[in-house]
């Protein structure tokens, strides 16, 4: 047992070890916030935000917040397949530790890894105006760790059904892009032709923005113009969606491992 909670620290914190040597994704994480919310959210705020009865602003920031802790650590599953490529660690894969256990750490990596990125992207948002008082700041830590749990459970799911980098680096991309759009990350999706409304309802990231925003605008005006679903709804989703990846994911991730 106590080999097993090791295994899953050291990949947990080898993890955390390649983000702060990562100079390129430390960069990316202050770039891509200032993109998002410096520069489209507030150009939406100046053309919408008084079309839509709310602050594009912060609407934005809420989203790129979700979007941000999901999509990094998904990306981090997903690195598990060049981990399984890479000779330098072809260890991990040979070593006597379960396969579970390799899962697991590489999700609490991963998930602590976009949490410090969530960190940028919260600083950038004070930085850019957008008011947030210490009781909100404090309720996005519980949900952005949720955010990042269903961003590491689809990374699974699809990680389990890959079987090199290359196929990677060309699905990956095609799953994750459009749910940008068709979970609100940037524009409200609470009223949706029936063929989008679906579809929306079946992206996982829907579920962690709308946990993320069902929390900041809580008893604020804007709260029912811009969250879909109360908190502990997109709580059950979220439990549920996080079950099904982790345990058929795992399954397929060790059956897959078992016959190399």
């Amino acid at each position: 047992m106590n080999t097993q909670i090791n295994a899953i620290l050291t990949i947990a914190y080898r993890d955390i070890i390649k983000f702060t040597r990562d100079r390129g994704r430390i960069i990316a994480t202050f770039v891509f916030p200032f993109v998002f919310i410096g520069i489209l959210g507030k150009s939406l705020q100046t053309n919408l935000s008084s079309q839509v009865g709310f602050d594009f602003l912060s609407f934005t920031f809420t989203g790129v917040l979700a979007q941000t802790l999901f999509q990094s650590t998904a990306s981090g599953i997903i690195s598990l397949i060049e981990d399984r490529e890479n000779d330098f660690s072809q260890e991990i894969f040979v070593s006597p530790i379960s396969r579970y256990s390799i899962v697991l750490g590489k999700i609490a990596g991963e998930s602590s890894v976009a949490l410090l990125q969530g960190i940028g992207v919260i600083l950038f948002g004070l930085i850019s105006g957008i008011s947030m008082t210490p009781y909100q700041v404090l309720l996005l830590i519980p949900v952005s760790i949720v955010a990042c749990l269903l961003g590491g459970a689809f990374g699974l799911i699809i990680m389990a059904n890959l079987h090199s980098q290359r196929a990677a680096n060309q699905i990956f991309p095609f799953l994750i892009l459009p749910q940008f759009f068709i979970a609100g990350v940037f524009t409200p999706i609470t009223n949706l032709p029936p063929y989008l409304f679906v579809i929306s309802r079946l992206a996982p990231m829907t579920y962690a923005v709308d946990l993320v925003r069902s929390v900041f605008y809580a008893g604020q005006p804007s709260y029912d113009l811009i969250v879909l679903y109360p908190a502990w709804v997109n709580l059950t989703i979220i439990s549920a969606i996080f079950t099904g990846f982790v345990v058929i994911g795992t399954w397929i991730f060790v059956r897959n491992e078992r016959n190399r």
